[in-house]
């Protein structure tokens, strides 16, 4: 919603502003279809030679994170302490049945119970990996934590392909747009013997083109870059607490502390006050006795 607003204030504010200044659309409006094509159509073809058939997709599909925001609510937290809680509990009480959670998560009770973290794929594999190596004695937290490090900059850096990509394109509208106003230009000099009225319409066109690139780099897939950057960081936190979580379990604190800490390493809005989750904690031991 956030998003739908941010676009119609851009456009209210811009073309309003034009309108009260006294000026025409009607120069505006015969001019935008061809310098759209020749902007937008030369825009595009930069952006499918410079990406794969994969990074364009991904693109594509992270453009709609712009108007609904973070995968992970403030609930979602909360389930994914809840879950981690549990799995630890029964690693130290039944080593043989947490290997039934871990090894098909997608068959676990347990897992089950938190379907939209079950239906993150990375989000399970790095519990799963993580908990199947500490069982296979690969324990230190020190060389644990940095391989988690590594295996999250990795996604992470992939993640980001999508901002990395559109703000490429955002960088590159305004020289687009200036391409398209010099070819207006040379269309105005081969009409240089009209009257003065007919020149200032193909002046005013040509610079249709020059405007749209700047406009269409700074007020919307700039924006639409930057924002697709704030969503994916502040999703990696999921994640971040999921490292926290297990190598705080590493150092063999208890299972509440493990908990606690990952409750304080998350973000401050998605933070679930401590008797909140306190009372979810101890709904999973009622549960388990």
């Amino acid at each position: 919603m956030i998003g739908i607003i941010g676009i119609v204030t851009i456009f209210g504010m811009v073309f309003g502003g034009y309108l009260l200044a006294g000026g025409k659309m009607s120069i505006i409006l015969k001019s935008l279809p061809f310098e759209m094509i020749m902007i937008g159509g030369a825009a595009v073809g930069a952006f499918l030679i410079s990406n794969d058939s994969a990074a364009i997709k991904h693109t594509i599909k992270d453009i709609g994170k712009v108007f609904k925001g973070p995968k992970w609510k403030p609930q979602d937290y909360t389930d994914l302490l809840c879950l981690l809680f549990a799995l630890i509990r029964i690693a130290r009480q039944n080593p043989i049945e947490v290997e039934q959670h871990i090894e098909d998560p997608d068959s676990s009770s347990l897992f089950s119970k938190y379907p939209k973290i079950l239906a993150d794929q990375e989000a399970v594999n790095l519990i799963c990996d993580t908990m199947r190596s500490a069982s296979m004695n690969y324990d230190d937290p020190h060389q644990v934590e940095e391989v988690l490090d590594k295996r999250m900059d990795v996604n992470l850096h992939h993640a980001l392909h999508s901002s990395h990509a559109l703000q490429t394109v955002a960088d590159g509208l305004p020289a687009l747009g200036i391409v398209a106003a010099v070819l207006g230009v040379i269309k105005t000099m081969g009409s240089i013997d009209q009257p003065p009225e007919v020149l200032g319409k193909l002046i005013g066109g040509a610079l249709v083109g020059t405007f749209l690139g700047v406009f269409l780099a700074y007020g919307l897939v700039g924006p639409f870059a930057a924002k697709v950057k704030t969503v994916v960081e502040e999703d990696s936190h999921f994640y971040l607490l999921i490292r926290e979580v297990l190598i705080a379990n590493l150092h063999n604190h208890a299972a509440a502390i493990c908990i606690e800490v990952g409750r304080q390493n998350t973000p401050a809005h998605c933070r679930p006050k401590f008797s909140e989750l306190e009372e979810a904690l101890k709904a999973i031991k009622q549960d388990a006795a």
